[in-house]
């Protein structure tokens, strides 16, 4: 179980992080949404025992992560961008994983690479960041992590190498009980692929649930008019679009309230329109900036 609790973090005078409060259970796939600058990579650092909380803890089954090498011991983290030797030989950095953590096995690591086919006699320097991004994959998870914390993971990767990765995060989780942590920008890849997703904004939670659970908080009526409709003062909603006499209403609130009002203004058909998760992250995130 992770437990993140009253986190915040600040740089400076700047509040990165704010009070932030998350429990992951054991063996799932909890994903991180935000825009750029929301605060989910200085989380990470804070998960993966990089940076201090300045306020709140982060514990990894009632144990500390910052400085504590016994749980980070166990902790897989994959960033969006690499920094590894670049003079070292693939088969270099697999020596050097061996000689740092008693958990890597190189068995592991051959059975991944038979599905990514990386020539140990590459350099690192000489790879793209699509490669790199799969040496990264398959260092970590030679590790047998209990935790695989991963930023932008499928970043620079094509639609093959994306669905491997994808297959293999499942099949951590199912074979081992992996605790995986993810932060994507792709977010129909989170949506296949999480349990709970927790959607950021300037360093806080704008919402967190399971992704049913999301849809159901955040809705989409469609709404037929004959004539123009005022609907300016109507409560909890994100977003409002018109196309000829149809309108697109974004709600933060599913109840038949929001229909009775709407039929209350005149409209003739009334129906919830399904939503992907990109679609939710788009209108939250600008309902409540």
């Amino acid at each position: 179980m992770i437990s993140i609790k009253n986190v915040t973090k600040y740089y400076d005078k700047f509040k990165a992080l704010d009070n932030v409060s998350i429990e992951i259970p054991k063996g799932s796939i909890h994903g991180l949404i935000g825009e750029n600058g929301a605060g989910k990579t200085t989380l990470i650092h804070c998960l993966t025992g990089i940076y201090k909380c300045d306020e709140g803890s982060i514990t990894v089954d009632g144990e500390p992560v910052y400085d504590n090498p016994k749980v980070k011991s166990r902790i897989g983290y994959v960033a969006d961008s690499n920094s590894y030797f670049p003079n070292f030989k693939i088969k270099d950095m697999v020596n050097f994983y061996k000689g740092i953590y008693e958990t890597f096995q190189e068995d592991r690591f051959n059975e991944l690479n038979s599905i990514f086919k990386l020539s140990p006699e590459r350099r690192v320097k000489q790879l793209s960041k699509g490669m790199q991004m799969r040496l990264a994959l398959m260092l970590n998870l030679s590790l047998h992590p209990d935790i695989l914390v991963l930023d932008e993971p499928t970043s620079g990767l094509d639609a093959i190498a994306k669905k491997q990765v994808m297959d293999l995060l499942i099949s951590e989780v199912t074979e081992y009980n992996c605790t995986i942590v993810i932060s994507s920008h792709h977010l129909r890849e989170l949506e296949m692929l999480c349990d709970n997703i927790t959607i950021i904004q300037n360093g806080g939670i704008l919402y967190q649930n399971s992704i049913d659970e999301i849809k159901q908080e955040v809705v989409k009526y469609q709404a037929v008019f004959k004539e123009p409709a005022d609907l300016s003062d109507m409560e909890n909603v994100l977003n409002i679009e018109q196309i000829g006499s149809i309108y697109y209403i974004i709600a933060d609130k599913n109840s038949d309230e929001i229909k009775d009002i709407l039929y209350s203004k005149g409209a003739e058909l009334v129906e919830q329109i399904g939503m992907s998760l990109e679609d939710i992250f788009i209108y939250t995130s600008a309902g409540k900036e």
